[in-house]
């Protein structure tokens, strides 16, 4: 028997060089026409897409080119004053991911003023459970994701001591499987997403010598396929977007040297929209705000130097974590 590896062919003609001009055009340009099917079609996704297209922005040194007061005001009115919350989109439920993404672009505006930071932390207190576990929303769902918001939220906010770091922590500990990484619960298979989830929530709380490194590290780097790309799990396609997964774990690791970065850079070059700008999750599909921030995020963690310093923990820009004085770990070797 034969296995063959899932993978792509990078084209001769693919885009080489970093088009920073028509990323900004093209994320300036996104959502500006309410009626688009594509806008109205993603309106449960409208606070993230926010976070994605602001926090490129920013490291392309083009935020100006955002509506800052119209986002700001939005934020504002998706806050659920009873839970204290943050919803999607105005008349949604609110949820951790929403919450954790409009705390982010207010925190990159430093305007976390325009929203009750006392209902968000009393949210995000409500929704831990006993086992240190948190729930997505009031409907239950528990997830590793949801931790890592959870803490990253409140870090953000200077807020962390308000939950169980510690039963926070120990849970996030019993997801770690054999090969090092970690699923979205107890049992759960590893998978790059929430291996970041999980090693960010231990950056931030400064327990990340609980981790098997070295085991974690191979499994991560194992990732790479010959086009250059990273895929999320064995047997998968790349795509673009697990070039900020998987560099982010393994800067807070300390041992992004153990991929080869410039496979990877033709990679996530190659996934431009050479006509519209953006980028997307393999080269020649559509492009989107969520594969463009994590495109330039990964080419960021590389060294490009025509993009800001991102923060490998929190996925924003390095300026904004130093004034916000916060200083997740990093794993020394």
């Amino acid at each position: 028997m034969s296995f063959t590896t899932k993978d792509v062919i990078l084209k001769e003609d693919r885009p080489k060089t970093l088009l920073l001009q028509k990323h900004s055009d093209y994320l300036a340009g996104y959502g500006l026409n309410k009626d688009d099917y594509e806008f109205c079609m993603t309106e449960f996704l409208r606070m993230s897409g926010v976070y994605w297209s602001l926090t490129a922005m920013e490291l392309m040194g083009q935020s100006s080119r955002m509506q800052k007061d119209e986002i700001i005001e939005f934020i504002a009115t998706c806050q659920d004053n009873e839970s204290g919350g943050v919803s999607a989109s105005i008349g949604h439920d609110p949820h951790m991911l929403y919450t954790l993404s409009a705390v982010q672009v207010l925190a990159m505006y430093d305007r976390l003023d325009a929203i009750n930071v006392e209902g968000v932390v009393r949210y995000v207190v409500s929704m831990q459970q006993d086992d240190g576990s948190f729930f997505g929303d009031q409907w239950g769902e528990v997830d590793t994701r949801f931790s890592f918001c959870a803490v990253m939220c409140l870090s953000l906010l200077h807020r962390l001591d308000a939950i169980d770091v510690n039963k926070a922590v120990d849970f996030v500990l019993s997801c770690m499987n054999f090969d090092g990484g970690f699923g979205s619960k107890p049992g759960s298979e590893s998978h790059a997403g929430l291996i970041y989830c999980c090693v960010g929530t231990l950056s931030i709380c400064k327990r990340l010598d609980a981790l098997k490194a070295d085991e974690l590290a191979w499994w991560l780097c194992e990732r790479q396929l010959p086009s250059g790309g990273l895929n999320g799990r064995p047997e998968k396609l790349p795509d673009l977007c697990y070039s900020w997964w998987v560099m982010s774990s393994l800067s807070m690791l300390n041992r992004i040297h153990w991929v080869d970065k410039k496979s990877l850079e033709d990679f996530i070059l190659a996934c431009q929209d050479a006509e519209t700008g953006g980028f997307s999750d393999r080269p020649g599909d559509v492009p989107d705000p969520f594969h463009t921030l994590f495109g330039l995020a990964g080419l960021s963690l590389l060294g490009n130097t025509s993009i800001k310093n991102v923060n490998p923990t929190y996925c924003m820009p390095q300026e904004t974590i130093d004034r916000l004085k916060l200083e997740p770990q990093i794993l020394h070797v």
